[in-house]
């Protein structure tokens, strides 16, 4: 074996993908052959029933670039989504197994390369799935990387990642992925809409999200203070007003920010009691 699966938390199930595929970086060619009739039909049922969910809930730059991913009706050619989306803003996609180490995901960022797991989920698993595949990676995260703005911070992020490693603070930084990569919310002119994957993946967190009325202004500090659920709905979204605003707070040096939230509290995921 090339390197090793990865567990984050707690779970007795091993980890889902071939490892032995992987390289040092952990990338490897996606196996595309090894995709049935049933996982395109997977693949085109989850397009499907989320794409109809996303008017009046998903930003608008994510509707927008959603079709450059191409193909619906099956799982893509991750090369031909490279063709476009290097074009856009000199980003690709890479495959790898499942999930990988903090070093070598912040290390991919930083060189604006986005790492996608290439299995995809069974029938059984239709509606929940413990571990992201290649539909919450590719229709979840890989639209917005065609955003200038949004690309741009998520190098940015993958920088600071390896930074942080050396201060030992990614547990703090994991928190503004969280609440923003993955369960962002941005103010529209015509509402809250979501921007992260993870709401936008889910069916069942896209209207949670939009209907919750527990939503906090993006604060860096507070985000870093709050804990989250990885086994339900969230129960906190924090807010941003646009991509620009996403980059400028997050661009100064989080060495003074790392130390001053360890002298500080944690949050609950939960909001607090009225």
């Amino acid at each position: 074996m090339a390197v090793e699966p990865v567990v984050y938390g707690a779970s007795e199930r091993p980890p889902r993908g071939d490892y032995s595929r992987a390289g040092a970086d952990y990338t490897c060619p996606q196996d595309y052959a090894s995709y049935t009739p049933a996982d395109h039909a997977t693949y085109r049922r989850l397009y499907e029933r989320q794409a109809a969910l996303l008017p009046g809930r998903a930003c608008d730059a994510f509707i927008a670039a959603l079709p450059s991913l191409g193909v619906k009706d099956r799982i893509p050619h991750f090369d031909e989504i490279n063709q476009r989306l290097y074009q856009a803003t000199r980003w690709e996609i890479v495959t790898v197994p499942g999930l990988i180490p903090e070093v070598p995901f912040f290390s991919l960022l930083a060189n604006r390369k986005f790492p996608v797991t290439d299995w995809i989920r069974k029938p059984e698993e239709f509606d929940y799935i413990v571990e992201p595949d290649v539909f919450h990676d590719l229709f979840g995260h890989v639209p917005l990387l065609f955003d200038p703005v949004f690309a741009d911070h998520m190098q940015a992020y993958g920088k600071g990642g390896l930074k942080a490693h050396g201060l030992g603070a990614c547990e703090l930084l994991s928190r503004l992925y969280w609440y923003t990569v993955e369960f962002g919310l941005i103010r529209q002119k015509d509402g809250f809409r979501a921007y992260g994957a993870g709401i936008l993946s889910s069916p069942g967190e896209l209207q949670h999200a939009i209907d919750s009325p527990h939503r906090i202004v993006f604060d860096l500090k507070r985000v870093m203070r709050t804990r989250y659920k990885i086994d339900s709905y969230q129960q906190t979204y924090f807010v941003i007003d646009s991509f620009q605003e996403l980059f400028d707070k997050t661009a100064p040096d989080f060495t003074p920010v790392y130390a001053r939230v360890k002298t500080l509290d944690e949050l609950s995921a939960a909001p607090a009691a009225a």
